[in-house]
């Protein structure tokens, strides 16, 4: 049976050495997001030669992740299979591209049983568009910068420092406070899942290798988002946080990040938004910048 474990922090350079060599562009396959998102996913992480494996237990049932780095495949394959059989569970592989599907059945013809997972699909775009916001499809979006710009012209974008990483967890607290309120519920509530991962982000901001920034008006953190390298020409937007009230806040803490990505990594062609977890307004919103690609997420049974 395979030794799996929780991720560490010190798992992170040999975790993003056998990333880098797979290129993967879906956001699972990302050392913050295997941090930070292990409690809410029971995410446990192995290196079975040069690739690492991964198990996780969610809606879905306990899978394994497509493995990631070079190799035999067929042969990782097999030892997942093997390690499966040990648990008494059904091999199950989850977060396959259409690429990683055409692979698995050339490897194993007709051995697996696939089904698309339209709500984990990444939303890819491309970081010149999200930048400038050019052309027709994206006029409204521009027209709520402006509506942002005129009534809040002491706005100001900064990156996160250590000194700003505090105000943007009370800018966090005061969000959900403000939900709850608009929720009609009166008590404060567990952040769920999202909140303890935000949190587990912070606190490792700089040893994960965290980049963000925010937006002040008049001082006040009204918004903020952070992220990392995913490959070697994609980003990960992992968190951002905007004041729905503010007209254009959304629009703008995404434009300003957009730009400041582009500018320190030039070698970025698509920022990943992530998936929208089959929440209907988090759909309509990630639609409604006209993704240039998706990350398909497939999975895979063994028959």
């Amino acid at each position: 049976m395979i030794e799996f474990h929780a991720p560490t922090l010190a798992d992170k350079p040999w975790v993003n050495e056998l990333l880098g060599r797979s290129g993967y562009r879906g956001c699972d396959y990302n050392f913050t997001n295997l941090f930070v998102w292990q409690r809410a996913y029971g995410q446990r992480i192995a290196r079975v030669g040069d690739f690492l494996v991964t198990y996780v237990c969610g809606r879905m049932g306990c899978s394994y992740l497509y493995p990631a780095g070079s190799g035999d495949m067929a042969g990782i394959i097999r030892t997942l299979g093997e390690d499966a059989a040990r648990r008494r569970q059904p091999l199950r592989l989850v977060c396959l591209t259409g690429e990683q599907v055409e692979q698995l059945e050339t490897l194993f013809p007709g051995r697996f049983a696939f089904a698309a997972d339209r709500d984990g699909y990444d939303y890819l775009y491309e970081i010149d568009r999200l930048a400038d916001l050019g052309g027709k499809k994206l006029h409204a979006k521009r027209n709520h910068i402006n509506r942002f710009v005129e009534n809040n012209p002491s706005w100001v974008y900064e990156p996160i420092t250590p000194e700003s990483l505090s105000e943007c967890l009370e800018m966090d607290r005061e969000w959900y406070r403000r939900s709850l309120q608009r929720e009609g519920e009166a008590e404060e509530r567990d952040l769920g899942d999202e909140g303890i991962a935000l949190r587990t982000a912070m606190e490792h901001y700089h040893t994960l290798g965290l980049e963000g920034g925010l937006i002040r008006v008049y001082g006040e953190v009204v918004a903020f988002t952070m992220g990392d390298m995913l490959c070697a020409d994609t980003y990960d937007v992992h968190f951002e946080k905007a004041y729905g009230e503010l007209q254009g806040a959304y629009a703008m803490i995404n434009r300003e990040f957009a730009r400041w990505v582009r500018e320190h990594h030039p070698n970025v062609k698509y920022l990943n938004r992530e998936d929208d977890m089959g929440v209907e307004g988090l759909r309509k919103a990630k639609e409604s910048y006209y993704p240039d690609r998706m990350v398909e997420k497939h999975s895979a049974v063994w028959k």
